[in-house]
């Protein structure tokens, strides 16, 4: 005899739920417990009561795989469904209460995760109610994601031109030659671009988006960029030229600590620095949500103060 609404009502919890939901995602109950700060008993146990509560199983292995059963399929979409409402619920009632509320979920190329945290901040005091989460990508991975329509807002600095995409440009991103103290570059007066990128060039890996913006340099101005050591972040190329493995073209606001102290110096190199724009990116078609719209209109709200606070921390270059 099929379970009542009630009796199901009575013996599930949206606890249960969610780690149901987090098993179903991951394939896995280990990286569900790690996920929602459980064990992995923790997170069997809750599975077994969701099963005897329905009275049918939802997992089961076959050999070391983790497969989902004809039940789990139904009550997976069953429970995408309650928790969305759960979420426009919670938006409707910030609204009644003049708040805003919900998810906003951020992704930001590599170079932005400087900038970032600065913006959070006094957003996240206006809106406390709004649960923001950041990805930090690449730029190729970024561009994919906006293609998916992944995420709420997408902060990068260049932007694809062949997509039909919605953009507020909001701070310069200046991209600076950097040499260690005691190269023998700072010797000169003025470095032309060719000695700078042939003084063992150290790069980003393909699909950042400071790697595009050089090789584009180049070929506009038919510089010949020679292949360098590729690294996978801009803290270690940073670090590789700390080291004395070679130069290197960085975005400024990730080094200006460095640059204060006096261990990374920018160079008199002609054509520099590359200026981009960060922006805010998101599908044309998109319709924001509260949480989107409240973001959008904070950072046109406060371009001029992020200029101001970004400016003021910025260290003029030194040859």
């Amino acid at each position: 005899m099929p379970l009542s609404v009630q009796k199901i009502a009575s013996r599930l919890t949206f606890r249960q739920l969610q780690v149901f939901k987090a098993v179903y995602d991951l394939s896995s109950y280990s990286q569900a417990g790690e996920l929602l700060g459980l064990t992995q008993p923790a997170v069997s146990s809750q599975i077994r009561q969701v099963e005897q509560a329905l009275r049918t199983p939802l997992f089961e292995y076959v050999g070391r795989k983790l497969y989902t059963t004809a039940a789990a399929e139904r009550l997976y979409l069953a429970v995408v469904s309650i928790f969305s409402k759960l979420k426009a619920l919670q938006t409707d009632l910030a609204a009644i209460q003049g708040k805003v509320a919900g998810e906003l979920k951020l992704v930001a190329v590599n170079t932005a995760q400087y900038v970032v945290p600065y913006l959070l901040r006094a957003f996240l005091n206006l809106h406390p109610d709004i649960n923001v989460s950041v990805k930090v990508v690449n730029r190729a991975t970024a561009v994919k994601r906006l293609s998916e329509n992944s995420d709420d807002l997408v902060i990068m600095g260049m932007v694809p031109d062949e997509k039909p995409l919605t953009s507020l440009p909001f701070l310069d991103n200046e991209l600076v030659p950097v040499v260690p103290t005691g190269h023998p570059l700072l010797k000169q007066d003025v470095v032309t671009p060719q000695e700078f990128l042939d003084s063992q060039l150290l790069l980003r890996e393909s699909g950042s988006g400071s790697r595009l913006a050089l090789e584009l340099h180049c070929q506009d101005k038919r510089f010949k960029m020679p292949k360098g050591m590729e690294l996978g972040s801009n803290d270690a190329v940073k670090h590789a030229v700390l080291a004395g493995l070679g130069v290197a073209v960085l975005p400024k606001l990730s080094i200006l600590p460095e640059l204060e102290l006096g261990t990374l110096v920018i160079p008199n190199v002609q054509g520099f620095p590359l200026r981009r724009s960060w922006c805010v990116v998101y599908p044309a078609a998109k319709h924001p949500t509260p949480a989107m719209r409240a973001f959008i209109e904070y950072i046109q709200q406060n371009i001029k103060q992020f200029e101001r606070m970004f400016l003021r921390n910025s260290q003029p270059s030194k040859a």
